[in-house]
């Protein structure tokens, strides 16, 4: 309990450093024009493989997200070994949505313009996109490498949920649909909201799966082997 308890302590005080970055941040980039560096990069970037950025991108939006979340949802009803972690997962991929467009209207920072495929009107800091892909996906694929399913299937999922994450977040670099500081400050809200929420279940002493699970199975075959014939 202690351990737990300090574990909360360090999320809160992560949480708190990465939010004050986060609205300095927001506050250079609304006085400020974007970095020359960063500006010069993210045009370097623009419109190489812009079909596939694209597909990357409809990953963020709802039409895809909601499937997802209801089957969440569904694998919450059906295991109750990943309630918690599928609710978790759930629940911070909504307030990171919600939290990101919420500030995009506070600090009200105008998109690009030279923007393809799609003009997107919805203020630019910070990328709901990379908030959405970090506290979903990357988020999901730590689940899925916490999870005692076999070690192979963890790992695999683990990368195709990383390799969704960065695509997402490399391809509105590629549609000219954000600057390289909305991404920061998307990705940096996720971090923040992640950090507080596996705060709030320490401090409850929630663990995100059950350990009495693989406890009873190192016991059940410590026992077996004891009581193996010739042993």
């Amino acid at each position: 309990m202690v351990t737990d308890r300090r574990h909360a302590i360090g999320h809160v005080v992560a949480a708190f450093v990465l939010l004050a970055v986060f609205f300095w941040l927001g506050h250079y980039v609304t006085t400020h024009p974007e970095p020359r560096a960063l500006a010069a990069f993210a045009l370097a970037l623009r419109g190489h493989g812009t079909a596939i950025a694209w597909r990357f991108t409809e990953m963020g939006w709802g039409y895809v997200l909601a499937p997802l979340y209801v089957a969440l949802i569904v694998l919450a009803l059906l295991r109750p070994q990943w309630r918690v972690p599928a609710l978790f997962a759930l629940a911070i991929a909504l307030i990171c949505w919600g939290a990101a467009t919420e500030f995009q209207h506070f600090f009200a920072r105008p998109r690009r313009t030279d923007w393809l495929i799609r003009h997107e009107t919805a203020f630019s800091y910070p990328s709901s996109h990379a908030a959405i892909s970090t506290g979903f996906y990357f988020l999901c694929g730590l689940l899925a490498l916490r999870s005692r399913l076999a070690a192979w299937l963890r790992y695999t999922l683990f990368a195709a949920l990383i390799l969704v994450t960065f695509g997402i977040i490399w391809s509105r670099i590629e549609l000219a649909a954000h600057n390289l500081t909305d991404i920061i400050g998307g990705v940096m809200l996720a971090l923040v909201i992640i950090s507080l929420g596996a705060a709030v279940l320490e401090f409850a002493g929630i663990g995100l799966f059950a350990r009495g699970d693989a406890a009873d199975s190192e016991a059940s075959a410590d026992g077996g082997a004891r009581t193996r014939p010739g042993s």
